[in-house]
């Protein structure tokens, strides 16, 4: 059995009167690739945040390599990388500056040899150089996922998050998607942690799936184990059926 990468217990976050995580148990193996779906609403952007130390939690414990991150002084964003929904590219920069972003942020390279390094990367998820000078408005919303996942990728990250990797795809590019972060991750051997409710996408790149209603994770296994559960929440929402116990407010 694989290490657990992360481990979160008991973990609760609220903003106001409303309940988000109402105490989340759960382990993400070293290597593994976990996608965590659920419906719109349910909690699963800040159960990222947390993990990543962007909010803090009510209470509960998240380890990062069995060591306590919250509360904790340590930085731990050198360890990760982020793929976000839209690519949220700096308008701003070129596309080569937004691929090697974080290295020209903690100097570690020069201007010359981050674009170098960016193009080599660019190359990886299948965009030629000629795009490095462009700005992301040039390029098509597929490109720009891209280059989104260039700079998710370019710091050889032990740990990568995707939110809603497939948004606003067609479902070519979302597939061709798909391919790549399951190639960039295993080429760094990276745990990864997706969040969607894409379940095509789910499918394709999860090693285990889990789902997270109403703050808690009420559901965990692989895509097998899904297809053959009685778990009438996890049924509703993989069918994507209006009638069932997830109650929609319109």
């Amino acid at each position: 059995m694989a290490d657990n990468k992360i481990e979160i217990r008991n973990l609760h976050k609220t903003f106001g009167k409303k309940c988000v995580l109402n105490g989340v148990d759960l382990d993400v193996k070293e290597g593994e690739s976990l996608v965590v779906i659920g419906g719109s609403g349910t909690g699963k952007s800040v159960l990222i945040k947390c993990i990543q130390g962007l909010l803090t939690p009510d209470e509960g414990s998240i380890k990062i390599d069995g060591k306590e991150t919250v509360d904790s002084n340590k930085n731990i964003h050198e360890k990760m990388g982020m793929l976000f929904q839209g690519a949220a590219l700096f308008d701003s920069l070129s596309v080569w500056e937004n691929v090697a972003f974080v290295l020209l942020e903690n100097g570690k390279l020069s201007r010359k040899d981050a674009k170098t390094e960016a193009i080599k990367v660019l190359r990886q998820v299948g965009l030629t150089p000629d795009v490095a000078d462009l700005s992301p408005a040039e390029l098509s919303g597929g490109m720009q996922k891209r280059v989104g996942l260039a700079r998710a990728i370019i710091n050889k990250p032990e740990i990568i998050f995707f939110d809603e990797p497939t948004t606003g795809l067609d479902p070519i590019m979302a597939d061709v998607i798909n391919d790549l972060i399951i190639e960039s991750a295993k080429g760094l051997g990276a745990t990864t942690f997706t969040i969607t409710h894409d379940m095509a996408s789910a499918r394709k790149i999860a090693d285990r799936i889990a789902m997270l209603y109403q703050g808690k994770i009420i559901w965990i296994g692989s895509v097998e184990e899904m297809d053959r559960t009685d778990n009438p929440y996890l049924k509703q929402f993989v069918s994507g059926s209006s009638q069932g116990p997830i109650k929609v407010e319109i």
